[in-house]
């Protein structure tokens, strides 16, 4: 089957609107060609002037061919305005329209699928690459048809006064032609696909190191760490000169030639008048001269659209990138879960085509249990909460939850089934009323506030100037990391789904904040299914069984006090963890 070329695909996100694209290429193309009747008047004048000197005064028709002349370039404007109008009506709803494909399809992927790809990189594909489309529907395509419109009309103005001087205007043309074929090729699309490369991979080292110089400056660093930034800019220095070196000859035989045509004039000129000059081949001569620096402009036009359809080639190109991500499965026969009970049987997972990172799990978590996930850094304490809140789906093994494998509950219902609090709670920029009641968006202003006093919110509402309707993030309002966790928590608990997932939800916390975030928890997890992933281990001393995770593996389970007297892994841990509490900064005397 035919691949559909980039121009179909893009049309076909126009809908209704691919009707005002086509009007933009006919307008377009007939400004080029009203654009050219003012020559045509120009000429008309200059034969008169010819014929009339030296008496100027015979000349009565001057006016009249200017005025027309005048006239015919207005209008060309205005049916170039009408043209773009209706090119950036199309191009609007076609760059839309392809921003919403993405982002419906970014909601039905994996969670855990869209945060490998990484938000920023999405971000700049959804944004960027739909842009990139839409600058070239809204001018270059308008354009091109006026640059396809011209030569057809300069073809004719060329060959009807005179056939000689059109052949020899036309020869430098057709030279300048292949040569702009042969620079805009398969290579050139190869490279236009480097440079952006490039430009990603300098862009991306910019942002990285932009956001480590606090780090980077407090530790001395500045210098090693500009490097790979340096590096970036020296690799993008390379491939830009190296691109420019290649192209030098190509562009100086094509700006020769398409700015050639004077002296092919002049050479046939000298030829064609051996014999004498008549007025009529001086004002010939003349046309041509005035109107041969459009054909350069035409064809440089034509050269800068291929590369533009070549970006545009790149861009969607990105965008199905994000569109060829395989999306979460849903059930044919979705089915319910009938409590808030976790099982993993035999589950193996990895990353793409890395590694296992789970081996063979298997465990069982009653509903309305606590149950903790411990383990050395690198575990897959992370990956298997994950993979419980179908983040990802495993290669092997079954996850059940309420009794139901999760690949059988539909969407909806797992997202009302189970809810996941990140180490790096995510707010957004709106106020803390919305940020709340994302987790329920048809709930109360009252149920909000219940569910932030639940939470242990009340200080933090108190202090903000506008309480419960105060922007995250505008007019530097900031919340701290065990703050943010608070609101994060509220959310969870307005949205009240019989399984929790908390992820090392005081890892940023103080003191102060990690008692009100314990105090929390204690509220939310009141006869709920709650999965904590700890680090400080004095946080899973009162949960109903601890599963201690290391390279995979379910190296050992039980309660706290079973784990402690097995003087297993847990209990190595734990002494860990106890001498490192016992710390002291001392000064040395």
């Amino acid at each position: 089957m035919k691949k559909p070329s980039n121009l179909s695909r893009l049309l076909d996100y126009a809908g209704g609107h691919r009707y005002l694209t086509y009007a933009s290429w006919v307008l377009s193309a007939a400004s080029a060609l009203l654009a050219l009747i003012p020559y045509w008047y120009i000429w008309r004048l200059m034969g008169e002037v010819l014929a009339a000197a030296p008496d100027f005064s015979r000349a009565r028709g001057l006016a009249h061919n200017g005025w027309m002349a005048v006239l015919f370039a207005v209008l060309a404007v205005l049916v170039y305005i009408a043209a773009l109008m209706c090119s950036h009506m199309g191009a609007f709803r076609i760059a839309s329209s392809l921003r919403i494909e993405a982002m419906r399809h970014i909601v039905t992927l994996p969670l855990g699928a869209a945060e490998q790809f990484g938000s920023g990189r999405l971000r700049k594909i959804v944004n960027e690459s739909s842009a990139a489309t839409e600058t070239y529907l809204a001018h270059q395509l308008p354009d091109r048809a006026g640059a396809i419109a011209t030569p057809i009309g300069l073809l004719v103005l060329l060959l009807v006064f005179d056939w000689r001087l059109g052949l020899l205007s036309l020869a430098p043309v057709a030279l300048g032609f292949l040569i702009m074929m042969a620079m805009t090729g398969p290579r050139m699309q190869q490279k236009m696909k480097e440079y952006q490369d490039a430009l990603d991979d300098m862009s991306n080292e910019a942002v990285e190191y932009v956001r480590g110089i606090p780090v980077v400056k407090t530790f001395g660093q500045t210098i090693f760490s500009f490097k790979k930034f340096k590096d970036s800019i020296d690799r993008y220095k390379v491939w830009v000169i190296a691109y420019t070196k290649q192209l030098r000859l190509p562009m100086m035989c094509y700006t020769a030639a398409i700015n050639g045509v004077f002296a092919f004039l002049t050479a046939g000129a000298l030829v064609l008048t051996r014999n004498g000059v008549t007025s009529q081949f001086l004002l010939n001569l003349i046309f041509y001269i005035i109107i041969t620096p459009v054909i350069s402009v035409t064809l440089t036009r034509i050269m800068f659209q291929s590369e533009n359809a070549m970006i545009v080639d790149d861009a969607l190109q990105r965008i199905d990138s994000v569109l060829s991500l395989a999306p979460l499965p849903e059930p044919a026969r979705p089915r319910e879960p009938r409590d808030g009970s976790v099982e993993l049987s035999d589950v193996c997972f990895r990353y793409g085509g890395g590694p296992e990172v789970l081996r063979h799990v298997t465990l069982s978590i009653p509903a309305g249990t606590t149950a903790a996930f411990v383990g050395p850094s690198g575990g897959g304490k992370t990956t298997l909460a994950q993979l419980i809140a179908r983040f990802f789906d495993p290669q092997s093994g079954v996850i059940r939850i309420g009794g139901v494998d999760a690949r059988d509950i539909a969407k909806e219902t797992l997202m009302n089934t189970v809810s996941f609090v990140f180490q790096d709670s995510r707010l957004i920029k709106a106020s803390i009323l919305d940020n709340v009641r994302l987790g329920r968006p048809e709930a109360t202003r009252e149920e909000v506030l219940a569910a932030l006093r639940s939470a242990q919110c009340g200080d933090i509402l108190e202090k903000l100037p506008q309480g419960v309707d105060t922007v995250i993030g505008a007019r530097g309002v900031y919340l701290s990391g065990g703050e943010q966790q608070r609101i994060a928590i509220a959310r969870v608990m307005l949205k009240n789904t019989p399984v929790i997932i908390l992820d090392e939800a005081t890892a940023f916390a103080d003191p102060d904040n990690e008692a009100r975030v314990q105090a929390a928890f204690a509220r939310l997890a009141e006869g709920k299914t709650v999965l904590m992933i700890a680090h400080r281990l004095s946080t899973v001393a009162h949960v109903d069984q601890i599963f201690v995770v290391e390279e995979g593996r379910i190296a050992e389970h039980g309660s706290y006090d079973q784990l402690l007297a097995r003087d297993g892994l847990f209990r190595r841990l734990w002494d860990n963890y106890q001498t490192s509490t016992q710390w002291k900064v001392a000064k040395e005397g």
